[in-house]
C-alpha cells in the first residue's frame, strides 16, 4: 500500500507491505528505510516502511517452511509449490520436463508487458505464467504491471523463485519455478525476467541480468524451448547499451550454454543494421530468427499497462519495446 508520510523535511511517499509489517493507519508512527528515496532509484522514489512500532503484524499462519529474504529482519515464510505440505507436492515430486513449453527470457522486468503485447497480437488465447527472478525487487507486490496483467487475465499466475516472494506460486529455484509454471499453472508459455529494478556496475560480468543466461540453461535442461529476448536500445546512448546491450551479449553469448531461439527484430536503417551485426555474435551457439516488426507498434500502443524502461516511454525508445514484442511474436509462432 502507498502512503504519504510526514518527515522532518516535509512529506514523502512510502510503501508498506502489510503481510510483512502490518497495515499502517492514519496517524500511525512508522519506521522508514529511505535508501531508495535518497539514491533516486529509477524503479521508484519510495521510502519503505520497515515497521509500525506501536502495532505489530499478526503472526504468520498456515503451512510453509520456505524462508525468503532469508536472515534479514523482514524474512518471509511461504509455502513452496513442491514442499511436502503443498497440494502440488505429488505433482512436482518427479516432474522433470517442460514438454517443449516455450520459455521467453529477458533481462529487464520492463520487457514483460511488450513481450505479452507481441504474443497476444498473434496468439490471444495463450496461457502465460510469469516467473520472477530475484535480481531486482524481491516482493512481486512492487510490480504494479504484474498485478494489473494478472487482474486482466494476461497472466495465468506469477511464480516467485529464489529469494523473491509474493507470487501465486512460490518456488526455490528457477528450475522448480518453470516446472510449477508448466504443471501447476498449466501454462503454454513462461516469461522469465528479474523483478523491477536491476543492478549493474558497468563491467562485463557485474550485473544482475547474468541470470538471464542461467534461465536459458534451466529451460534447456528441462526440455523447454528457450527464447532469448534481446535487450535493444536506441535511447540509451551509453556505448555498452546502444544497439544490443552488452547484458544480452554476455548472458546469452557466454553464460547460456543451452541453444536458444534469438528473435532479431527487423528494424530499419543504420540502427537496424547495427542490431543485426551485433546479434551475429550469438550465432555461434544460438539460432538467430529475423522477426518482422510491422504491426507491433500498434500492439504496443494498446498495452493495458504503461510501458517504460529506465525512465523512457514507448516513443522515447521504440526499438527496446519492438525487440521485446518481437520475442512475443516469435513465441506465438512456436505454439502453432
Amino acid at each position: 500500500m502507498e502512503l504519504d508520510v510526514a518527515v522532518p523535511e516535509g512529506e514523502c511517499r512510502a510503501l508498506a507491505y502489510p503481510p510483512l509489517v502490518g497495515r499502517p493507519e492514519p496517524g500511525d508512527e512508522v519506521l522508514l528505510n529511505t535508501t531508495a528515496l535518497a539514491m533516486g532509484l529509477g524503479t521508484g522514489g519510495y521510502a519503505m516502511v520497515v515497521a509500525v512500532p506501536n502495532r505489530l503484524p499478526q503472526d504468520p499462519e498456515g503451512p510453509g517452511h520456505l524462508v525468503k529474504a532469508r536472515y534479514t529482519p523482514l524474512q518471509a515464510t511461504v509455502l513452496g509449490a513442491d514442499e511436502q505440505d503443498s497440494p502440488y507436492h505429488a505433482l512436482l515430486r518427479e516432474a522433470d520436463s517442460l514438454d517443449g513449453m516455450p520459455v521467453v527470457v529477458a533481462d529487464l522486468h520492463s520487457a514483460l508487458p511488450p513481450i505479452l503485447c507481441g504474443l497476444f497480437a498473434s496468439a490471444p488465447g495463450a496461457r502465460v505464467a510469469y516467473v520472477m527472478l530475484d535480481g531486482g525487487a524481491l516482493p512481486v507486490w512492487f510490480s504494479m504491471a504484474a498485478a494489473r496483467l494478472r487482474e486482466i487475465g494476461w497472466l495465468a499466475g506469477v511464480v516467485t523463485v529464489g529469494q523473491s516472494f509474493g507470487g501465486d506460486v512460490e518456488a526455490v529455484t528457477v528450475h522448480t519455478g518453470l516446472l510449477a509454471a508448466r504443471h501447476v499453472l498449466e501454462a503454454d508459455v513462461a516469461i522469465v525476467t528479474q523483478g523491477p529494478g536491476n543492478l549493474g556496475t558497468g563491467t562485463r560480468w557485474g550485473f544482475s541480468g547474468v541470470s538471464a543466461g542461467e534461465a536459458i540453461n534451466a529451460a534447456g535442461v528441462l526440455l523447454g524451448r528457450p527464447v532469448a529476448a534481446l535487450r535493444v536500445s536506441e535511447g540509451d546512448l551509453r556505448e555498452r547499451h546502444y544497439g544490443v546491450s552488452h547484458h544480452s551479449l554476455t548472458a546469452y553469448g557466454r553464460v547460456a550454454l543451452s541453444p536458444a531461439d534469438v528473435p532479431v527484430p527487423e528494424l530499419p536503417g543504420e540502427f537496424g543494421e547495427r542490431v543485426r551485426d551485433q546479434a551475429e555474435l550469438l550465432a555461434v551457439r544460438h539460432r538467430l530468427v529475423p522477426v518482422p516488426v510491422d504491426g507491433l507498434h500498434d500492439a504496443l500502443r494498446d498495452s493495458p499497462v504503461r510501458l517504460s524502461t529506465m525512465g523512457r516511454g514507448l516513443e522515447e525508445d521504440l526499438p527496446y519495446f519492438l525487440a521485446s514484442a518481437a520475442a512475443g511474436r516469435l513465441t506465438a509462432s512456436l505454439l502453432a
